[in-house]
Order: structure tokens, then C-alpha cells, then sequence
């Protein structure tokens, strides 16, 4: 593990979080992306947090020479929280990061660092994991046995592993698609989420314009903001942050805003959306359950969900409700998710009508909104 940072307070406090959890160890403390790059040979981590604003060197910068460097490191990208952070955060997951991170402005505000300090270690974690499942496996001469008196290496097993895949993909239970025509289309993502939206809303087109598109990504406010726009630039049509009783419309893209849930309600004749500052989910706020536990009661065996890559279960206990009121759920595959949490806890529950490779996901649905019921 590489932290990276100019403030030595930052890079203080992240170092003892990590050096605190029994399988991660600091291997590296520096201040500069240019000391990162410099030293990413010799120091050879799995995972590396890179603040975006260091002289010298800034984050954005440093990213696309560490990944040269080393092709399968997990760049975990961490800025306060500004729009032009966010802007830059976004860049950088589309040169190769695989997550960001927001700072808390003080690390004074208890809350603000708990919660920063658990959504770093889940995300060091999960994604240290699976860096490490694609590394090269360099297999040593055979040596005469002696008993090994080492200590064990650093990075172990998780403690505590997120769910995963517990059979081959072939035997994992597939579902019928609902026998109805659905009406409405529902997404939940997180880590690597960004970047499967936009693959996955640049292809829908005309499903788009037919039937409305609610989405709930795992995200802090202003993310989701400039999230709303790239949307709405990939799909060019209509995206934005889901405003409290708008009407819900066919047309349109609607995004859970940053820090509230979004559910879906009924106003008379009309579905609507209803946002709520209740407590995390999940341990998220956002989270996709409230999205999809409430659209069953508008739309019932009508709803199609899927989950996309990302933490966790989020997603899992609203999809069985969908499948319960007879719809559908799709999940992506292990192979194209940055993390294989969230559709991975759907797959393994047996609720997941078909289990997509990203780039499959779009057609298929394309079809399904046409009538297709396979």
C-alpha cells in the first residue's frame, strides 16, 4: 500500500488506519507523485492513494506514469470536496483510476473522518483484493525444505471478505425474465460505477426516450452533480439530480442526489420522486435498496433492475423484492466489474435473470424494452 500526499497530517492518519487493520501494510509514505513514480518500482504496492493537489507532481498527472509503471495497481484517487476536485476525479477515472475518494474538509469533524476512514479501508481492501488475483503469479525454483520462521507476509485474506462468487458462472441460478413488459428501468452501482453508466446509458437510445431511467450510484454531493452531466452528455438525452415530487417521465434520466435516498412514490395518477435524509443503507446514502424496494409498489412485476459493479450487497434485499413482485434483475459479470460486490451478493442470491459482460448489458436491454422476453 502507497499513500500519497502532501499534507503530513493526511498522510499521517491514513498510514495508522491502515497500518491498524491486520491485512494491509504501509509500504510507502510519500509526498509528491513525483516520489511515487520514482519509487513505485522499489516500493512494487498494490494499491496507492494519490491526493490530486502536490507540487512537483500532482495526482493527475502521476496517475497515467504509475499505471506504466505498473499496469494492475489500484489508484484510489483522494481530493477534498470541490467541483473542480470532482471535475479532475472524474478525468482520472477515465485515464485509468479505480475509485476517488473525498476528504473530509477537517479531519477534526468526527463524523466526516469515520465515515472517511471506513469507506477508505472497504475500498483499499476490496480493491487491494482484486489487484492482487491479477497480478502474474512468478513461481520460484524448487528450494530444500526448511521450516519457514519468517513472519507471515503483510497482506493476508480480509478479515473480513465482501461476498463472492461461491460457484462457476455457468452454474449460478438464472431466473426466467418477467413474463411483463417492462415499464420502468432501475440501475444501482458503485465502485467502477461511472464508467459502467456511462458504457451502459451511451447504448440504450430509444429505451430512453420510452420508458424513464432512475439511478442510484454510490456518491457524495457534487459528484453527483457533474456525474448527472456526464450522463447527459454519454446518453444525450435529458439527466439530472432527482428533485423531491418531481413526476416521474418517461425521457429521462434521474440520479439519487448525493447524501439522500431516492425512492419512488405514488401522487394520484403520477410516480414521483421521493427523497429522504434518513440514515445510510448499507452503510451508504445513497443507497440503491430504498430505489428498489419502493418502485414495486408502482410498478410491480414491471420493474427491471440491474446492478452494476460495485461494494457490497447494496442492491440484493431490493432486488429480491422486484423478483418477489415478479420482475427482473440483471447483474455484470465478475470479469468486467472493478469490483464483483454488488452484482456478485445478486448472482449468488439466485435473484438475476442473466449475469451481463458490461458491454452486453445495453443490448440486452434494448431487446428486453422491445418485447423480447429470453
Amino acid at each position: 500500500m502507497m499513500v500519497v500526499d502532501d499534507s503530513v497530517v493526511i498522510r499521517g492518519m491514513i498510514s495508522r488506519w491502515i497500518s491498524s487493520e491486520p491485512d494491509m501494510v504501509v509500504a510507502a509514505s510519500l509526498r509528491t507523485g513525483l516520489e511515487a513514480v520514482n519509487q513505485i518500482d522499489r516500493v512494487n504496492p498494490d494499491v496507492a492513494v494519490l491526493d490530486i493537489e502536490m507540487p512537483e507532481l500532482d495526482g493527475i498527472a502521476a496517475l497515467p506514469k504509475l499505471l506504466a509503471k505498473k499496469k494492475n495497481l489500484a489508484v484510489i484517487m483522494a481530493s477534498t470536496l470541490t467541483r473542480r476536485n470532482a471535475e479532475i476525479s472524474f478525468k482520472a477515472l477515465s485515464l485509468g483510476a479505480a475509485d476517488y475518494i473525498p476528504k473530509p474538509e477537517s479531519t477534526r469533524e468526527a463524523s466526516a473522518a469515520d465515515n472517511f476512514h471506513y469507506d477508505l479501508i472497504q475500498k483499499i481492501r476490496n480493491l487491494g483484493a482484486k489487484a492482487r488475483r491479477a497480478a502474474p503469479v512468478v513461481h520460484a525454483p524448487a528450494a530444500p525444505h526448511v521450516q519457514d520462521l519468517r513472519p507471515a507476509p503483510a497482506l493476508r485474506p480480509a478479515a473480513a471478505p465482501m461476498p463472492t462468487q461461491t460457484l462457476p458462472a455457468a452454474a449460478l441460478a438464472r431466473r426466467a425474465f418477467s413474463s411483463q413488459m417492462p415499464k420502468v428501468l432501475l440501475i444501482g452501482s458503485s465502485t467502477g460505477g461511472p464508467q459502467a453508466l456511462m458504457a451502459v446509458v451511451t447504448e440504450l437510445g430509444a429505451v430512453i426516450d420510452r420508458f424513464p431511467v432512475l439511478i442510484t450510484q454510490h456518491m457524495p454531493p457534487t459528484f453527483t452533480t457533474i456525474l448527472a452531466e456526464h450522463l447527459a452528455r454519454s446518453s444525450r438525452r435529458p439527466a439530472h439530480e432527482a428533485v423531491d415530487g418531481e413526476v416521474i417521465k418517461p425521457g429521462q434520466i434521474y440520479l439519487a442526489p448525493g447524501g439522500r435516498h431516492m425512492r419512488v412514490a405514488r401522487h394520484g395518477a403520477d410516480a414521483v420522486i421521493a427523497l429522504d435524509n434518513g440514515p445510510p443503507v448499507n452503510f451508504c446514502k445513497p443507497a440503491v435498496d430504498p430505489l428498489f424496494t419502493s418502485a414495486v409498489d408502482i410498478w410491480q412485476g414491471s420493474t427491471l433492475a440491474v446492478i452494476l459493479t460495485g461494494m457490497g450487497s447494496d442492491g440484493m434485499r431490493g432486488g429480491k423484492d422486484i423478483v418477489a413482485a415478479g420482475g427482473s434483475v440483471i447483474a455484470q459479470d465478475e470479469a468486467t466489474s472493478v469490483v464483483w460486490g454488488m452484482p456478485g451478493a445478486a448472482a449468488n442470491a439466485g435473484i438475476c435473470a442473466a449475469i451481463l459482460p458490461l458491454n452486453q448489458i445495453a443490448p440486452k436491454l434494448v431487446r428486453l424494452f422491445a418485447g423480447d422476453r429470453s
